[in-house]
């Protein structure tokens, strides 16, 4: 980590941003309100962010470090791998029904971004990718006949658990969530729930501004 990305000026704008993007857009929190929020001169903004887009970039990589973090401590645990898999989509339906929750930062940002080729969409892709070699990863450890479809299928749910808890009621997609996972891995129906260790450990380290 270099000297300038333990900037305490850079860490306030960074956070300030990330703050106003995912509550307000990003197009509509112009540079000006940034700096003025985090307490920072325009020229020390610059010399951490030559350009908006690239406080963008900076913003999305670090909330995919975050979740690949949580998601490297999950993978760390004893929990069996389908497991895991039901605890990914548990937190996804936790953080749903918390306060002030907008849906996925990676699917708002790419709505204000439509060139596939954008550096933004660049990192919301590479993004999306590890995502679904993850759900692949853990499918194949748990010798599942179809990792690759499932693991697209389950890519395609997380991303309607996102948009539904924050348009719909929450708290029923939360409550349907084990049953649809179930469903997509085709399993048979169980009572039995994901490991809990595994949900406490994923639930504290996952990050602040939607999945």
């Amino acid at each position: 980590m270099t000297t300038a990305s333990r900037s305490p000026a850079r860490r306030r704008v960074l956070d300030t941003a990330a703050r106003l993007f995912y509550a307000e857009g990003i197009h509509t929190v112009g540079i000006d309100r940034i700096i003025a929020e985090a307490g920072v001169a325009k020229a020390t903004f610059y010399h951490h962010f030559p350009a908006k887009e690239a406080l963008v970039c900076a913003y999305l990589t670090e909330q995919s470090e975050l979740q690949r973090a949580a998601a490297q401590g999950l993978r760390a645990s004893d929990a069996a791998p389908l497991d895991k898999i039901f605890t990914v989509f548990e937190v996804i339906g936790e953080m749903g029904c918390g306060p002030g929750f907008r849906g996925c930062a990676f699917l708002n940002a790419a709505a204000e971004y439509a060139d596939p080729g954008h550096p933004v969409r660049v990192v919301i892709s590479a993004h999306r990718r590890w995502f679904r070699d993850l759900l692949c990863e853990l499918l194949t450890d748990a010798r599942h006949p179809d990792a690759e479809r499932t693991a697209d299928l389950l890519v395609v749910l997380r991303d309607g658990l996102t948009v539904g808890s924050y348009l719909d009621d929450a708290e029923a997609i939360r409550a349907a969530i084990r049953t649809t996972v179930t469903r997509a891995l085709g399993l048979a129906p169980t009572s039995a729930g994901p490991s809990a260790s595994g949900l406490v450990q994923f639930a504290n380290e996952r990050p602040e501004c939607g999945t």
